[in-house]
């Protein structure tokens, strides 16, 4: 009977386990793969439904901010649907399974995988999607190299795999196999580079400066030099031509440049310069609840006719910006739900790493790859709205779940060993 039992729970274990890595792996070289773990996911912790809510109770004081967080944030999308007749019911779906993607978390919690098989599929997503992105840009010659999806969604994503891959590099320092992430890093900031997305690289700098923050706990000569490699690989990414990064840069400072004398606002910042002038009329108009999307391309239509924005942004399906978007869609209350989801998994990660930082670096290293999740996402958001995708929208809510089980894995380990 016991024998029967362990072997139930090995399996279980390997299964989460498997679930665990195919998420990042298969997050950039598929169309379907973040998409199909999320319901896998999901499904699983219906079939283990005694485990998984157990597996929940048991941690709740220690997740429940940031359950409550995603929830909130669709809560309000579905009162958003049941009040604006305009709205439909398609706007329900990213907060939904985002929300629902507490399913990973339960799993994780309850099966207990190996943080390994997170690292392994952070590293083989790194490397499978800069490949890609080498054999589309160099290969196949494409100019914006972006696998299946939209270039800078791919390349924004692509950049947190290649983070994460240092937090992984992190765990495995003291070893041959740390080199394996630390190949992937620098293989993902080549991919990026090549990929040409210029709003991630304000990613790379926070994450600089979250690696900093945390260098006394960070021992070895391992990740800084792969920090230190990788800032200089984009220092110098400028100065070769054949990158195309110094003609984007300057090709960026000369549409702000335009823009600002009274020229053309078509240009790739200036479209972005003019969307975020309508949203402020948009958010001043509804500061509180903010407009559905539909309403909100209505009323910019209107702004055009009446000569207060240039026709250049009426093509455009978002505002370019997160924060924005999420003014203009929900006003003062829609921007509470997004910061939520941000704010509340750092501020989980950085309790983290604050209590566990001196206690080794199982714990340290799983909150420190969710934090430069948190850290990267925010930083897109900046220049793009990153949560406009399922892809993006489920990758973030995922990771971050997947993050916090093993955190809290290695959390209960550490209290075994020391008899607490």
């Amino acid at each position: 009977m016991n024998n029967n039992l362990m072997k139930m729970a090995a399996s279980r274990q390997g299964l989460t386990g498997l679930m665990v890595f195919l998420l990042p792996c298969l997050s950039l070289v598929t169309l379907w793969g973040v998409s199909a773990c999320s319901f896998l996911f999901f499904l699983l912790s219906l079939v283990f439904w005694r485990d998984s809510r157990a597996a929940l109770l048991r941690h709740w004081p220690s997740i429940r901010w940031v359950v409550y967080a995603f929830l909130f944030n669709f809560l309000f999308a579905a009162l958003c649907y049941l009040t604006r007749p305009e709205a439909v019911l398609g706007n329900l779906e990213k907060p939904a399974r985002m929300f629902f993607a507490v399913s990973a978390l339960a799993l994780v919690l309850a099966h207990r995988p190996a943080r390994a098989t997170l690292w392994w599929g952070v590293t083989a997503g790194a490397l499978g999607g800069a490949l890609l992105v080498f054999y589309q840009g160099l290969g196949l010659d494409l100019q914006r190299p972006g696998g299946m999806i939209n270039p800078i969604t791919y390349g924004d994503l692509l950049l947190c795999l290649a983070l994460v891959s240092l937090a992984a590099a992190v765990e495995m320092r003291a070893t041959w196999r740390g080199l394996v992430p630390a190949l992937a890093a620098l293989a993902g900031l080549g991919g990026v580079i090549l990929n040409g997305t210029r709003g991630g690289w304000i990613a790379l700098v926070l994450a600089a400066l979250v690696l900093v923050r945390y260098s006394h706990v960070i021992k070895g000569r391992l990740v800084p030099a792969l920090l230190a490699l990788g800032l200089a690989l984009m220092g110098a990414a400028y100065f070769v031509p054949d990158t195309g990064v110094r003609e984007r840069v300057q090709q960026g400072v000369a549409d702000v440049t335009t823009y600002f004398e009274g020229g053309s606002a078509f240009s790739n910042v200036g479209i972005r310069l003019e969307l975020w002038k309508g949203a402020a009329l948009l958010i001043a108009e509804r500061p509180l609840l903010g407009a559905d999307k539909v309403v909100a391309k209505a009323d910019m239509q209107r702004y055009v006719k009446e000569g207060k924005l240039d026709d250049v942004v009426l093509p455009m399906p978002h505002f370019h910006n997160d924060a924005v978007q999420a003014l203009v869609t929900g006003g003062v209350v829609g921007f509470g739900a997004w910061l939520a989801i941000l704010l509340a998994p750092l501020l989980f990660f950085a309790q983290v790493l604050r209590k566990r930082a001196g206690e080794g670096k199982r714990q340290f290293a799983l909150a420190l790859g969710g934090m430069l999740v948190v850290v990267s996402f925010f930083s897109f958001g900046l220049t793009e709205v990153i949560f406009w995708s399922v892809k993006g929208s489920l990758f973030y809510a995922l990771m971050i779940f997947l993050l916090m089980g093993l955190c809290l894995n290695a959390k209960d380990n550490v209290m075994i060993n020391d008899g607490k």
